[in-house]
């Protein structure tokens, strides 16, 4: 990749350009000097304590990428909303972790991922930025390399990645719009539920009703946080838990998982800076489950 210096940013030294001014993580550099990547400046290899020039080409060569033991190339299939040279939009479906883990070690969408790139010739491991929960469907980004990771990354400490969700709630609420503003933290009865506690993380949850049914609502939620199963324990909370959620509380008549789905997504292009945004309809079963109370 490279990049040409302007005149505004001479006088920098590169590493201060490279984590300022590009984006790159420190770890990112880190591991350019340490895993046989390599930066140069107008074609000379140089170290990050050069001082840069105005029309100064830096170019750098990452080192090449480690994948995990457990990412093995899986027939998995994958939904491709979007694709670049940079990045992956996917369309999520219900019932599959998003990574390995202990209690799913293979068979996952990142397995997946690592199959398509093998059949396409794509020298990358999985770079997930935006995680859905397993039973969660919807809109996943995906880093396609280290430094669209690395930017992206960062754009999403600064809240730049925004994602908006679906969500089918049991019982109707008496306002249109609202805030849910209260502190998750975990549940010392249990080492998966989280609940509202006062000494927990602070956590805020934005809805508004799009639709109500006799008993239930379909909801559009946006988060201003990102903690743990935020919007399952949020609503659950409120007396609203969302339904097929077995674990706060919804009701299983008609959905065997939470009624979930990532409908809405966007971003800044970690190279062009454009931005880009998605949308997707209501999941298939989630739509039917809706329908199920009309």
């Amino acid at each position: 990749m490279k990049w040409d210096v302007t005149k505004q940013h001479e006088g920098l030294l590169l590493r201060e350009y490279l984590l300022k001014v590009i984006g790159i993580s420190r770890r990112t550099l880190t591991a350019i000097k340490f895993d046989e990547g390599k930066l140069f400046v107008n074609e000379r290899v140089v170290n990050v304590r050069y001082l840069l020039s105005e029309n100064d080409q830096i170019k750098i060569v990452f080192p090449k990428e480690k994948r995990s033991p457990l990412l093995v190339a899986q027939n998995i299939p994958i939904d491709i909303v979007y694709e670049d040279e940079d990045v992956l939009v996917l369309n999520k479906a219900p019932f599959i972790a998003s990574i390995p883990s202990r209690d799913h070690p293979s068979h996952t969408l990142a397995n997946g991922i690592i199959n398509y790139y093998d059949n396409h010739k794509i020298p990358y491991t999985v770079h997930i930025v935006t995680r859905l929960d397993r039973d969660t469907s919807g809109l996943m980004l995906i880093a396609k390399h280290r430094y669209s990771h690395s930017v992206l990354f960062r754009d999403q400490q600064q809240h730049k990645v925004n994602r908006g969700y679906l969500a089918i709630v049991s019982g109707n609420l008496d306002n249109e719009c609202g805030t849910i503003s209260n502190p998750i933290g975990r549940d010392t009865d249990s080492i998966i539920t989280r609940k509202v506690s006062p000494h927990g993380q602070h956590a805020i949850t934005h809805y508004q009703v799009r639709e109500q049914l006799d008993g239930i609502a379909l909801l559009e939620i946006h988060l201003e946080t990102g903690r743990t199963h935020q919007i399952r324990v949020h609503f659950s909370s409120i007396g609203h838990p969302l339904i097929g959620d077995d674990l706060y509380g919804g009701d299983l008549k008609t959905l065997q998982r939470q009624s979930l789905h990532c409908h809405q997504l966007a971003f800044d292009h970690p190279l062009t800076k454009e931005r880009m945004q998605f949308e997707i309809p209501l999941a298939k079963d989630l739509k039917q489950a809706w329908e199920a109370y009309n």
